[in-house]
C-alpha cells in the first residue's frame, strides 16, 4: 500500500482571518460551500474548528463513495486538520496570507491507497478527481468570502 495524495490551492480575495474563520464554520458556512459530491453532512460535536466531529458522504465518482466521520483539530495558526475516524484519511487546511487583502488556501489529502492494480488506477486518478473536487469547494468558498 502506497500513500496517495491530492493537493490543490487557491488565492482568495479575503484576509486569511476572514477565510479561516469560514473554512472552520462547520455549522454555517462550510455546509454552505460544499459541491454536490458531499451530502448527508451532520455536526455531531462542536462546530466551529477544534474539537469539531462532522459526518458526510464523498462521492468521489459515481461509483465510489466514501463515508467519513472526521475530528477537527487546528495544530497552529491557519490550519485545520480533519482526520478521518472510518479511514487514513487525512485532510490538512491551510490558510496565509498572500498579499494586501487577500490570502492562499492550500488544501493536501492523503490516504493509505489499495496495492495491485487496483492501487496504481486509484494513486493515478484519485488525486486528479478530488483535486476537482476541492477546486469546486474553494470557488464556492471564495464566493462566500468575497462578498
Amino acid at each position: 500500500m502506497a500513500q496517495v495524495e491530492a493537493t490543490t490551492e487557491r488565492i482568495v480575495a479575503a484576509d486569511a482571518e476572514t477565510v479561516f474563520d469560514a473554512l472552520a464554520d462547520y455549522s454555517d458556512t462550510r455546509r454552505k460551500v460544499l459541491p454536490e459530491h458531499f451530502s448527508e453532512y451532520e455536526v455531531r460535536e462542536g462546530g466551529d474548528g477544534e474539537g469539531t466531529l462532522v459526518h458526510w458522504k464523498l462521492q468521489a465518482t459515481s461509483k465510489r463513495v466514501r463515508d467519513c466521520l472526521l475530528e477537527v483539530t487546528e495544530p497552529s495558526d491557519g490550519e485545520l486538520v480533519e482526520k478521518d475516524r472510518n479511514s487514513s484519511m487525512v485532510t490538512i487546511w491551510r490558510v496565509t496570507p498572500a498579499g494586501e487583502g487577500t490570502s492562499r488556501v492550500v488544501v493536501t489529502t492523503t490516504w493509505q491507497g489499495a496495492g495491485g492494480i487496483g492501487g496504481f488506477f486509484e494513486r493515478t486518478f484519485a488525486p486528479k478527481g478530488l483535486a476537482r473536487i476541492y477546486d469546486a469547494l474553494l470557488a464556492r468558498l471564495a464566493t462566500e468570502v468575497e462578498k
